[in-house]
């Protein structure tokens, strides 16, 4: 699993994950991951289009960030999932907590409405 984290315009960061949120690939990440996004109060957008599968572990991961972002003020969105993605996270319920939109405009008009 990759990260990139882009500090873009207008206050908004991004983070683009690459590869599996199994096991392994959410250990990979898991440490930039928590300190990224709960430090400090964010406009935070984790774009998915290039993660192919997630497990409940990768599931705790995105929520345990978007519980913290809240939590300071922050606000998080998801953006961008594949269709297996979306439907494992939509079954999952995480859609309940955590916003998940198609792409980068509609989760930048996400994040400028709260």
């Amino acid at each position: 699993m990759k990260m990139n984290v882009e500090h873009v315009e207008d206050g908004f960061t991004r983070i683009r994950l690459d590869g599996r949120m199994d096991l392994q690939g959410t250990q990979q990440i898991d440490q930039q991951f928590a300190f990224t996004t709960s430090t400090q109060p964010l406009r935070l957008a984790v774009d998915l289009s290039n993660v192919s599968f997630v497990a409940s572990i990768g599931m705790r991961t995105l929520l345990t960030a978007a519980r913290a972002q809240a939590s300071r003020g922050g606000k998080m969105v998801l953006f961008g999932p594949t269709e297996m993605v979306r439907k494992v996270l939509m079954t999952a319920g995480v859609d309940t907590i955590v916003p998940i939109v198609d792409d980068w405009p509609s989760a930048k008009a996400g994040l400028q409405a709260g």
